[in-house]
């Protein structure tokens, strides 16, 4: 089974060579040769795109694809595009979730061909999640108060930054989902496919707040309640899945 791993970047240059050699040294402690890492850069404007091309030539099995929109969604939607992988999926660059779940995603995937999609929660009960600000706890609840009320969402977090699906039902997701580039793209993406009925396994994660992030707290809030008012026109009035 070949496994893809999309990493999204944008003005990555810091955290960039981290991110892909933790992973490629943890999948050769692990000994999983059957895998292809892809860097997706959705508009950097630093040395990001140097940076990936040299991580290229150092390991042969890291790819680098470029587009001129910004956003997570655009980055994943490509990535998903152009894998080649039996299961495909995208970690955050930071890492923030433990790299060993990578492993227990490999195996799961292997060893249960039941399972459809994998989706990293930080707030399952047996998660462990370290060093959340008050502030993004009160932002993450009540986005996911929101989407389990609007929109009837049964998984127990929804942009952990650790997902992976099988190739064939991710291509399937890409092709009934909307053309939104940003983070909601990943909420949305879960959606259908818990609508769907897919067999979607909610999986605890370790998971450790990353204080350099690039998000916007209150303009992502403000894009989620204009996207969740969306689906729910989507979902429940036209009633397109």
């Amino acid at each position: 089974m070949v496994i893809t791993i999309i990493f999204p970047v944008l003005n990555e240059k810091k955290r960039l060579e981290s991110g892909i050699t933790r992973t490629v040294e943890y999948l050769q402690e692990i000994r999983y040769e059957d895998y292809e890492i892809i860097i997706v850069d959705n508009g950097s404007e630093d040395e990001t795109p140097r940076i990936a091309g040299e991580l290229c030539e150092k390991y042969e099995k890291v790819r680098f694809e470029r587009i001129d929109v910004r956003g997570v969604g655009a980055a994943f939607r490509r990535g998903v595009e152009v894998s080649r992988g039996d299961v495909v999926g995208y970690m955050d660059i930071d890492l923030s979730t433990n790299i060993r779940h990578l492993g227990e995603a490999i195996h799961i995937f292997s060893a249960n061909d039941e399972v459809e999609y994998i989706n990293g929660s930080r707030f399952a009960k047996e998660s462990d999640t370290r060093g959340r600000k008050w502030y993004r706890k009160i932002t993450s609840r009540g986005l996911l108060i929101l989407l389990k009320g609007f929109l009837g969402m049964k998984c127990s977090d929804a942009i952990c930054g650790f997902t992976f699906v099988r190739r064939r039902q991710a291509l399937d997701l890409v092709k009934g989902c909307s053309q939104d580039n940003g983070w909601f793209y990943m909420i949305e993406f879960l959606l259908r496919a818990e609508k769907r009925g897919m067999n979607i396994l909610d999986y605890p994660v370790e998971w450790q707040e990353d204080y350099n992030t690039t998000v916007k707290i209150f303009r992502t809030i403000c894009d989620y309640i204009v996207q969740i008012a969306r689906l729910w026109v989507m979902f429940y009035i036209k009633k397109q899945v």
